[in-house]
């Protein structure tokens, strides 16, 4: 991050107020892709989750394969866990969310697609685990604010797969299946980036996915 900002801060006046400027950016950039976890928050809405699958579903069936092997994956010492799945429903990231917390492996950081979310919706999933690709809050962004973005993205990523942080990626987006989102492609090339880098030796994929008889 400091080299992006310092390749274009290079010849500028008043060197201080130019890496404060790009300081308070970077910033900007990182709280619009994470926000700290509300552990109230957090619990507040699996209350509400459970509520609503009451009311929703005749029941959840939890696949003890699967569960078996995410768990073996889990233990195993020093790699970070990537979970890869499929986007049937916008209840997928909670309900996801909710069963892996449940089963001791911490609150995951959700990758949340492409569309479109209001503020409060934004600051709302944050809060639960929600990360974002960063806004791009111009409509034709210059050269000279292009590569910061970009940068701030990989090292957190980096950071998340550092600290052994579940990272749950979504391959599709609920309207379009069977087809690699752009969004998608954006987390994986800063996976795969943190793995060629060395940041991390490596990672694991798990798959894993819900199947509805009737998509809500």
């Amino acid at each position: 991050v400091r080299d992006a900002a310092a390749g274009r801060c290079r010849g500028s006046r008043g060197d201080g107020e130019s890496h404060r400027c790009w300081k308070e950016k970077a910033l900007k950039i990182l709280a619009e892709i994470q926000a700290p976890l509300s552990l109230l928050t957090l619990r507040l809405c699996t209350w509400a989750l459970l509520k609503l699958l009451n009311r929703l579903f005749l029941s959840v069936q939890l696949h003890h394969g699967q569960l078996e092997m995410v768990l073996r994956a889990a233990g195993t010492p020093g790699v970070p866990l990537v979970f890869l799945s499929t986007h049937k429903s916008q209840l997928d990231g909670p309900l996801l969310s909710f069963l892996l917390f449940s089963q001791g492996l911490g609150v995951p950081r959700v990758t949340v697609g492409s569309r479109t979310c209001s503020p409060r919706l934004r600051a709302l999933l944050s809060r639960l685990g929600g990360i974002f690709l960063p806004l791009r809050t111009e409509q034709t962004p210059s050269d000279r604010d292009e590569g910061l973005p970009g940068a701030v993205l990989a090292t957190y990523v980096e950071e998340v797969l550092r600290s052994r942080q579940p990272l749950l990626i979504f391959l599709e987006e609920p309207s379009i299946s069977l087809h690699l989102s752009t969004a998608a492609r954006e987390w994986l090339a800063m996976v795969y980036r943190a793995v060629r880098d060395g940041a991390i030796p490596d990672v694991l994929l798990v798959p894993v996915g819900i199947a509805y008889d009737a998509v809500p």
